[in-house]
């Protein structure tokens, strides 16, 4: 099945200062992969059975690259709600652990808890087999760190789940929304003075493998 998402904008590679972004845009999806980018009207008109999600005046872009990954999911403990002790990462929480099915399951909550900030990539080391799986099953990419990085060994570590908060949107996408490509992309909502650049915190929809994981309620 075909699947049209429509934007007000969508910027194929933000890290790229010289890619223009296309004003009422649109993204075609076949499966896993892209199957066109251009304007909303072209794409409409030749792909007629498409079934349609219109974003509206969002920016449709790559998604996010969490460079804390080794830190956030190897070291931070992520809640159960039902613990009721709130929902933030509790630093070093899991140091020390060999309790593989708690880490794994603090894993699989704080891969969850990236979906909503846009993440479809995550940077290691993945020490922990239990860590390992939780990535692989979640469809967001894992990604080595090398040393000295931020979240691997040498680097500095910590750091938020919301790459957005600490970088700037070109430094902090993954890979580009090109067609043939794999359908990993995440929709954001814009600064109100028109422009094409994303609010932190301001994910509405992340889209990994051209399945819809999260959508902001």
């Amino acid at each position: 099945m075909l699947t049209l998402h429509r934007a007000a904008f969508v910027l194929p590679d933000p890290a790229d200062p010289t890619a223009p972004s296309i004003a009422d845009g649109a993204v075609v999806v076949r499966g896993e992969l892209i199957e066109a980018v251009g304007p909303y009207r072209e794409l409409t008109a030749a792909h007629p059975g498409a079934r349609g999600r219109d974003w509206g005046t969002a920016l449709l872009a790559p998604g996010l690259r969490n460079p804390y990954g080794h830190w956030l999911l190897e070291r931070a403990y992520h809640p159960d709600p039902r613990e009721e002790v709130g929902v933030e990462p509790v630093a070093d929480g899991l140091a020390g652990s060999t309790d593989e099915a708690r880490c794994g399951a603090s894993a699989r909550r704080g891969l969850q808890r990236m979906l909503g900030y846009g993440v479809t990539a995550v940077a290691g080391p993945f020490e922990r087999a239990s860590v390992r799986a939780a990535v692989a099953r979640s469809g967001i990419v894992g990604l080595p760190a090398p040393s000295g990085s931020p979240g691997g060994p040498g680097g500095g570590g910590a750091g938020p789940l919301d790459p957005l908060a600490v970088l700037p949107f070109a430094e902090a996408v993954h890979g580009r929304v090109v067609a043939g490509g794999r359908a990993d992309f995440a929709v954001f909502a814009v600064a109100g003075d028109g422009g094409a650049e994303p609010v932190a915190g301001g994910c509405l929809a992340t889209v990994l493998g051209g399945r819809l994981v999260y959508r902001r309620r």
